[in-house]
């Protein structure tokens, strides 16, 4: 992790209290959802609660091997899961295939065991389908992505969805919680303009 991740790791553990992460509950009638990895959290969720259709993004931890894991552990290496959100959408106003491409277009696919400022497989990028269906759309986005020319490789992850835990509270909406160091987290990580020097805004 570069030392702003370390920072950024050492004001999470000092908020952290004693929450652990717990698993989800299903969601409600008229609801559907979605997983994905694109580094910090808390950049990914905000990015998210912007898209129409969108319900609500639950940060987490998941593709790990560690059960009920603490974000200590996470950020620390070694339980194999990576940050990630939960989004929880309107499938009437909202598609599965809208989420993968709106998610590509905010991270950087072309970054291995990392995202922007933050190093380690814990801030991977990845797609977790829940169903053939799902399996199919991400596959063929990515497909899709290499074919154009854009890229010659893409690093994120493709992967059948496991248990994904809940993130202790204090990440959850953590930019409207902490506006300014969230705020500065994002300018100083470089991501925002990271993905504009990628996608030129598209």
């Amino acid at each position: 992790m570069k030392p702003l991740g370390r920072i950024a790791a050492l004001l999470c553990a000092l908020l952290a209290g004693t929450a652990y992460a717990q698993a989800p509950a299903a969601p409600g009638a008229g609801r559907a959802t979605a997983i994905f990895a694109g580094g910090c959290f808390w950049c990914i969720e905000k990015d998210f609660e912007k898209l129409a259709g969108v319900i609500e993004v639950e940060s987490g931890y998941t593709a790990g091997k560690t059960p009920k894991p603490s974000y200590e552990q996470v950020s620390a290496g070694g339980t194999g899961h990576a940050e990630a959100v939960r989004v929880i959408y309107d499938p009437q106003k909202v598609g599965y295939p809208q989420l993968v491409d709106y998610f590509w277009r905010h991270i950087d696919p072309t970054a291995r065991d990392r995202q922007f400022c933050d190093a380690g497989t814990q801030y991977r990028s990845g797609i977790y389908w829940q169903n053939e269906a799902e399996h199919k759309v991400a596959e063929a986005s990515r497909d899709a992505l290499l074919k154009s020319g854009k890229f010659k490789t893409i690093y994120t992850e493709l992967a059948p969805a496991s248990t994904f835990w809940l993130a202790e509270e204090y990440h959850q909406d953590y930019y409207k919680k902490n506006p300014i160091r969230y705020n500065y987290y994002r300018k100083s990580c470089g991501r925002d303009a990271r993905v504009e020097e990628i996608w030129g805004g598209k």
